[in-house]
């Protein structure tokens, strides 16, 4: 991807309006500052972040935490609460949990979380009477560290969005980011209901169809896979005992991922069902009773009696890659600088590492007295991350390619290598700290470490 670039130098407004911010339940209570959105203010930002997914709450956080001098804001263009209604759950991969520890947040969430504890990979047909296990995993990187836990989204959003405020960050919601240009010495950001706010570094964290990205002339390499991933909870008879499951099916993984009991000890496991999306649409919204027989079908009874305890939804399925990260004064991270496959689950987790990374490249600007918006240390970030999130991109495309399709030799040619690698430990071994984000050139919030 050498050589790519783009103008960010003068970025023309956006249509859109919305309504005034307002602050949730958690924020009423404080004063005012330099993030207000009351017309233009004096006291200018260092860091202004777009998007308060996990991404930007752990961005915040992170710079706030180590450089508690940098005057650090969010905004949002979802609606105050709206995560409040997320229903889904997400794998945290061991280095994400131990920047979350690092940063005070872990602490909060942990006894909600459940441990992986093993996971088995199988390649089959949904008829298949039989369905043989290739490949197992135990669940630890270290003695007493599981590879990866599952998380409710509200548990997580909420307890980076208490440790910000504790912080001192404010967090303006239900409010776009319609235009921002650049100059020398730093961005004006223009807010959909006319206020500016200035800053040295605008972060875009604002997810996969990042309007942001697009206002700063950054092109994406993008194609759409056919593919949708239904995602919803299953609650089951039985207990999963920590266990993980992947079906590689013709028509693309189905992956079973263990939860916490709710409060009543009902059993559950979140679900992320791959079908081609004709399918997967009619599925959500067709009859309860076809899509309950067709999801049995997939899960097995292993676990008992199953019934679904939420309503399924689907998203579409692609891959998106930038084909830059930075520009003068901005840096795009997590889903608005890469979207791929969930089939290796680590989406969100490059997400993780994109911010460890650039609050690392941040911080250390800061100290050295550098600018911190200035293209050179923003580039420090791109060459640290760019090269890593091409290769995962291109790993799960291949993977996707690869296991979903029911060509005969193909299907023999991937189950003797499953089996192979299911034989190798030391390879095993790698495969664990790939997916526990150990691997590689690791930034120091995701060994545990303060920046």
């Amino acid at each position: 991807m050498a050589g790519f670039g783009q103008d960010a130098q003068a970025v023309k407004a956006a249509d859109g309006s919305r309504p005034k911010p307002r602050k949730d339940d958690a924020m009423v209570d404080r004063k005012p500052n330099a993030a207000d959105t009351n017309g233009k203010r004096e006291a200018p930002l260092d860091v202004l972040i777009a998007g308060a997914g996990y991404v930007g709450l752990t961005a915040a956080v992170s710079l706030k935490q180590a450089r508690p001098g940098l005057a650090i804001a969010i905004v949002d263009a979802a609606p105050a609460g709206v995560w409040q209604k997320d229903g889904r759950a997400s794998a945290i991969a061991a280095a994400a949990s131990r920047m979350l520890e690092q940063l005070g947040v872990w602490e909060e969430i942990a006894p909600e979380t459940q441990a992986i504890t093993e996971m088995i990979i199988t390649d089959s047909r949904a008829a298949d009477p039989v369905r043989p296990v290739f490949l197992t995993f135990d669940g630890e990187v270290a003695p007493g560290e599981p590879f990866a836990h599952m998380v409710a989204n509200r548990d997580l959003n909420g307890a980076l969005r208490r440790r910000a405020e504790k912080l001192g960050i404010d967090i303006i919601e239900g409010m776009a980011v319609s235009a921002f240009d650049t100059n020398g010495a730093g961005i004006t950001v223009h807010l959909a209901d006319g206020a500016t706010l200035k800053a040295r570094l605008l972060v875009a964290a604002d997810g996969v169809n990042s309007k942001l990205r697009d206002m700063a002339g950054i092109k994406t390499v993008k194609w759409e896979y056919g593919q949708s991933g239904i995602v919803c909870t299953v609650a089951h008879e039985r207990p999963h005992n920590g266990r993980a499951e992947e079906h590689f099916l013709p028509a693309g993984p189905f992956a079973t991922l263990p939860l916490k009991p709710d409060k009543d000890g009902t059993n559950r496991s979140s679900i992320v069902w791959v079908e081609r999306s004709q399918d997967a649409k009619a599925l959500v919204e067709g009859d309860e009773f076809v899509f309950e027989h067709d999801l049995e079908q997939r899960f097995g009874l292993k676990l008992g009696e199953i019934r679904v305890a939420d309503k399924p939804r689907a998203w579409p399925l692609g891959l998106t890659l930038a084909r830059a990260f930075v520009a003068p004064r901005f840096a795009l991270a997590g889903d608005a600088a890469h979207g791929i496959h969930p089939i290796a689950g680590q989406g969100l987790n490059l997400g993780f590492k994109d911010v460890a990374a650039l609050a690392e490249v941040v911080v250390e600007a800061d100290r050295l007295g550098q600018d911190i918006g200035a293209l050179d240390v923003l580039e420090r970030y791109q060459q640290w991350r760019r090269f890593d999130t091409l290769q995962m991109g291109i790993t799960t495309d291949v993977l996707n390619r690869l296991f979903s399709n029911d060509i005969g030799p193909l299907r023999q040619v991937r189950d003797i290598g499953l089996g192979l690698v299911e034989r190798m430990p030391r390879l095993k071994e790698f495969f664990i700290r790939q997916a526990s984000g150990l691997s590689g050139d690791t930034p120091r919030l995701l060994k545990g470490e303060a920046i």
